[in-house]
């Protein structure tokens, strides 16, 4: 069916390039263009599956060829080498942007939503599983490994590792005694951790090859069928391996069985302009749709985190690849190139954590860039042998994506080309901008809201991508040049944040602004200077207003909110519970919670005077009568009544195993809160949230500028020297505990 469909997008595509080249008036290109829009309303109205979903596309994809067709023969004209090249690197971004969205439509055409599988296994497999660390905080680590080693799953089949890279015999006899002693004593706190929790303890000699070095080292010294990989902040559901095994059981040519990675604390753009749970997360649109329409091909790959893979397959790939420093992509390629199959299955069934700071965030998201890179020069999809035609496109979208840096970095600084340098970037009249350029924009629009709404808020890839370039660009190009030069960074979670600060890669933002309002300037004189060419000047000037609003909104998420809470509290769903304050009972529901304590919700008097007592519940995963101990902290009211906030104090390990299961182990929590987020909420609506957080945020950051250079004058008055307030140096706006995630370790790999 597979090559069926191929051949049907061939012939397609081949009727598209073709009527996309007959020539034709200014009049009728702009009434097809306006039937050709009006056609995709329609559809939006109708359906977003089946043969609807393919005329969505050849209709978007037409007009983006009839654009593509005008742009490069009618708009590429030569007036003067400065104008000439900077008219070819603008086109050569939208060529790359028409580019990718031809292989985002072919991977994305029938998206796979896997089912739950519900054939009987009459003999369950061998299960390891690894949880790689390396420097994460021991309260993470703990809980993850207290939920893997709870999962239900046959015990005498199952054993969880923990592979502990942050104290190598390396690292312990380092010629750096504060090293070496730091070291020594993670080393000792892990394996008492594992030795109370009954999981093993496995090290290495060296720190060779990163994650994929400790994962190969795990290989020869344990056993399973299968392998699971779990970060060591991405926490199992109960039903984990239950949901997970089956498939490989039934198809023995499957190596993966790949689950969405589901965060459960914000990114820091959704925690600075307060968009977390009120639109998709940025994740959400790979997670939810890509990965789904990579599935229909056989191309869904491992993500490093939250899979399952059988051990067979790897030991014939010789073990995990570590060519690039994206192991999971590369892993599976090389399997897929083997001949083994891959399933996905939308189902979130682990809860992990973001970065909370901006450049944890690029720390992490250059990695993937230098990774992908990597791989498409070392390992292109489209000269690897053994890959079917979709297999290589599939992949080949994924690579080429993280390319986007050239093309974002474009889009944001050629109106300046014209509105300050006076060159010629795009040589077309009004009319012809709107019979053709305003067309194909408006399908790229609705197009992407109809693909990917439900995952994807308007507006919110160019900033994220925005965002982020300026930082990856460089990396991207130092890996097309030095393709050995990347190394494996590991990003930074669970910090907490005392205090609101600016993040200290805020500069080319400012750099920025500068240019863009010097461009808004320079518009006015020549609006008044060129009276003829006021037509450019006005379409060059909203295409300025568009980036303005793009670099205000970044400046709104690089405003850093602090975050003192390092325990992320989740919604409880009302779980009904009972207090117990010296011999009275009182009834109440628990609004929130996270494995440190929860928000109870009560109605009957209660006295704060008792700030000891237990909450007792039934436990619906076990099925049993749960008794917390816990502490009153607290006492609040809000919209949604009174409340008092608690914190646990397990005394014994079945407690804490219960209280973390009850936090995370439901997958079908995790299920009901995706579906609350991922909703399609409209295009401009979503423009319109978007904007308004980053405004008011934006305004703060501000705020914090003027004040921060109002205080920098007034020390200096007194003759107090300090240093610039973007600084990760200065105490008073970087606290201790938020500068250590903002510190140098996490810059981007240069």
């Amino acid at each position: 069916m597979k090559a069926h469909l191929t051949v049907a997008w061939l012939l397609i595509a081949g009727c598209l390039f073709y009527l996309s080249a007959l020539p034709v008036d200014l009049q009728l290109q702009a009434v097809m263009a306006v039937l050709a829009v009006a056609g995709l309303l329609l559809l939006q109205r109708i359906s977003r599956l089946g043969a609807w979903r393919v005329l969505f596309l050849v209709i978007t994809a037409f007009l983006l060829l009839r654009y593509l067709f005008w742009r490069t023969f009618f708009t590429l004209g030569y007036d003067d080498f400065p104008s000439f090249i900077a008219s070819l690197i603008l086109y050569c971004a939208e060529l790359y942007g028409i580019t990718m969205f031809m292989l985002s439509a072919f991977v994305n055409v029938r998206p796979i939503r896997q089912g739950k599988k519900t054939a009987g296994i009459q003999e369950w497999p061998t299960v390891d599983i690894y949880i790689p660390t390396y420097d994460e905080p021991v309260e993470i680590v703990k809980t993850t490994l207290m939920a893997a080693a709870a999962l239900d799953y046959p015990p005498h089949l199952l054993k969880v590792y923990l592979l502990d890279d942050g104290a190598t015999w390396a690292k312990r006899t380092a010629a750096d005694p504060l090293a070496a002693r730091f070291a020594r004593q993670r080393h000792g706190n892990m394996r008492a951790l594992c030795r109370q929790l009954g999981v093993s303890y496995l090290s290495r000699q060296e720190n060779d090859h990163a994650k994929a070095g400790n994962l190969n080292a795990a290989l020869p010294r344990t056993s399973g069928d299968l392998i699971v990989v779990l970060d060591c902040d991405h926490v199992p559901t109960m039903d984990f391996l239950r949901e997970t095994v089956p498939p490989l059981v039934e198809n023995s040519r499957l190596f993966l069985v790949q689950t969405p990675h589901f965060f459960i604390t914000p990114d820091p753009f959704e925690k600075n302009l307060g968009l977390f749970n009120r639109m998709p997360s940025e994740n959400d649109m790979f997670y939810g749709a890509v990965q789904a329409g990579l599935d229909f091909w056989n191309a869904s790959f491992f993500c490093g985190s939250a899979a399952v893979l059988r051990r067979q397959a790897l030991l014939e790939n010789g073990g995990f690849a570590g060519m690039s420093v994206t192991e999971d992509a590369e892993t599976a390629l090389s399997l897929h190139a083997r001949g083994w199959q891959s399933v996905y299955m939308l189902k979130p069934l682990i809860s992990g954590l973001q970065p909370e700071t901006f450049s944890g965030f690029i720390s992490q998201r250059t990695r993937w860039a230098q990774g992908m890179v990597q791989l498409f020069l070392r390992k292109n999809p489209l000269r690897q042998k053994g890959l079917e035609d979709g297999q290589k496109l599939a992949y080949l979208n994924c690579m080429l994506f993280w390319f986007f840096p050239f093309a974002r970095v474009v889009f944001l600084l050629a109106p300046m080309c014209y509105l300050l340098f006076g060159l010629k970037i795009y040589d077309a009249s009004i009319t012809e901008i709107g019979a053709y350029t305003l067309p194909s924009l408006m399908a790229l629009i609705l197009t992407a809201n109809y693909f990917f709404g439900r995952v994807r808020g308007f507006l919110i890839s160019e900033i994220y991508e925005s965002m982020q370039s300026f930082f990856t660009l460089k990396a991207v190009i130092n890996t097309i040049f030095n393709p050995d030069q990347p190394e494996f960074v590991v990003t930074r979670k669970g910090e907490r944040l005392d205090a609101d600060f600016i993040s200290p890669l805020v500069a080319p933002f400012y750099v920025l602004l500068l240019l863009i309002g010097w461009g808004f300037a320079a518009a006015a004189w020549r609006w008044g200077m060129y009276p003829e060419q006021r037509h450019l000047i006005l379409i060059t000037s909203l295409w300025n207003l568009f980036g303005f609003l793009i670099v205000i909104a970044s400046l709104g998420a690089l405003y850093e909110r602090r975050q003192r809470r390092s325990q992320p509290r989740l919604p409880a769903d009302d779980l009904p519970a009972d207090l117990l304050l010296d011999g009275k009972e009182v009834s109440v529901r628990i609004g929130d919670i996270s494995t440190g304590g929860a928000a109870i919700k009560y109605c009957e008097s209660v006295s704060i005077l008792h700030d000891k007592g237990i909450l007792r519940l039934h436990h619906p995963l076990l099925d049993k009568t749960c008794r917390f101990t816990i502490e009153i902290v607290g006492q609040y009211t809000t919209v949604k009544g009174d409340f008092l906030g608690i914190r646990f104090h397990p005394d014994s390990l079945e407690m804490y195993r219960d209280i973390v299961l009850l936090v995370h182990g439901d997958s079908g929590r995790w299920q009901r809160i995706l579906a609350r987020r991922e909703t399609d909420i409209g295009i401009l609506p979503a423009a319109g949230l978007l904007l308004t957080c980053g405004f008011r945020q934006a305004w703060n950051h501000i705020g914090m500028v003027f004040g921060l250079i109002s205080k920098k004058i007034t020390k200096d008055k007194h003759g107090v020297k300090e240093i610039l307030f973007f600084s990760d140096d200065d105490d008073d706006n970087f606290p201790l505990s938020a500068r250590s995630g903002i510190g140098k370790s996490d810059y981007p790999a240069e």
